[in-house]
């Protein structure tokens, strides 16, 4: 029976925390050996210990965390774990302190498609990705293909999509927004769901706007969340005038409201993993228009599962939405046809079966090694 050591070193809580929370759980519900190593105090190591998960705290302060590479080590030494299943970039750096001098297989997660060296000394992040794993999971066909661009092996490299939980908003009603932001029975309302970074590209969205309100006055646009660019955001949308049309409404836990009251789902991303929050759009029947950024692709395919528009293009996304908007009929079409796609293949139980056919392939070429 397999053993699995998790790590996680992030001390927030964002889409991968959440992925690896899913994993686990469902891990646990099919008496998976599984143990979590994370930040202690930590929003993961809460949630983790609500859900039953065995969590190993343990403070990690970088990547260099000489003594949290020795305290892992020490872990795996006792627990005889087959496999480390690191979750973060941090993680994978410690994965491998901990792993040296014990027969363990090493995998990592990776979930941005942003080059291994972006930001980085080349030869240093070269060799921690080409000797410091034994394997990888991208979540999407593009962070592969990013990967193998920069230098790794492609049967090194497994791809699993991210899930969702199909009914996390399916009850979740939006009312209370008409009220709390004056909106009319008939405003047509756009959304956009996400950390406010620049890969993101809501800088795209908010120039957008304009354009569309050009041929639809009467639309609101909500952008929900937090992150730091929000006072560039708004200092933009000032400028072009559009406060009226535009509401910034920071972090809110009645987020799947404003899925409830969305008539479209905008993803602006220039880079993107893969995109869960597009995902739980889906999900609801809710037409999306999305850049052809990252892993977007491999869920919008243009005219059949939503609008799939050029990345960094204001103009682009304007008319997207505008065709959204103008044609509904054709709008739900394509809603539906990605609803039925996520249905299938973007479920928390598609996710985990690909997680488990990975650890067991990994361990099945260990014992014939």
């Amino acid at each position: 029976m397999m053993k699995i050591l998790h790590i996680n070193t992030e001390r927030t809580w964002r889409g991968g925390e959440q992925q690896t929370l899913y994993l686990l759980r469902s891990l646990k519900e099919r008496h998976v050996n599984c143990h979590l190593a994370c930040q202690p105090g930590s929003p993961m190591a809460e949630r983790a210990v609500a859900a039953g998960v065995d969590v190993i705290p343990i403070a990690m302060h970088g990547e260099a965390d000489v003594l949290a590479g020795l305290r892992l080590n020490r872990l795996i030494r006792t627990q005889h774990y087959d496999i480390v299943h690191a979750h973060t970039s941090h993680a994978h750096t410690l994965a491998f302190m901990a792993s040296i001098g014990a027969n363990i297989c090493r995998l990592v997660t990776r979930r941005v498609d942003f080059t291994i060296f972006r930001n980085r000394f080349l030869p240093l992040n070269g060799i921690k990705y080409r000797y410091m794993a034994d394997y990888y999971i991208a979540i999407s066909h593009k962070i592969k293909a990013v990967m193998v661009a920069d230098g790794i092996a492609a049967d090194r490299i497994f791809v699993v999509h991210s899930g969702i939980d199909l009914d996390r908003f399916e009850t979740a009603a939006g009312d209370h927004l008409i009220a709390e932001f004056n909106l009319g029975t008939d405003t047509p309302v756009i959304i956009n769901v996400a950390h406010l970074a620049g890969h993101k590209g809501q800088r795209f969205l908010v120039r957008a706007i304009p354009h569309v309100l050009q041929v639809i006055p009467e639309a609101r646009f909500f952008i929900i969340g937090e992150g730091e660019l929000m006072a560039e955001l708004q200092a933009l949308a000032g400028s072009l005038g559009i406060n009226q049309a535009l509401t910034f409404t920071g972090f809110r836990t009645d987020v799947g409201a404003f899925y409830d009251i969305a008539d479209v789902f905008v993803m602006s991303s220039i880079q993107e993993g893969l995109g869960t929050a597009m995902l739980d759009a889906l999900a609801l029947g809710k037409p999306v228009v999305a850049t052809n950024a990252g892993g977007i692709p491999e869920i919008i395919k243009d005219g059949e599962t939503g609008r799939l528009v050029e990345a960094g293009n204001p103009r682009a996304l304007a008319d997207g939405i505008i065709q959204m908007l103008t044609h509904r009929d054709n709008a739900q079409k394509m809603a539906r046809r990605g609803q039925a796609l996520v249905k299938k293949h973007f479920s928390i139980e598609a996710m985990v079966e690909k997680n488990l056919a990975v650890y067991n392939r990994l361990l099945a070429t260990d014992n014939s090694g």
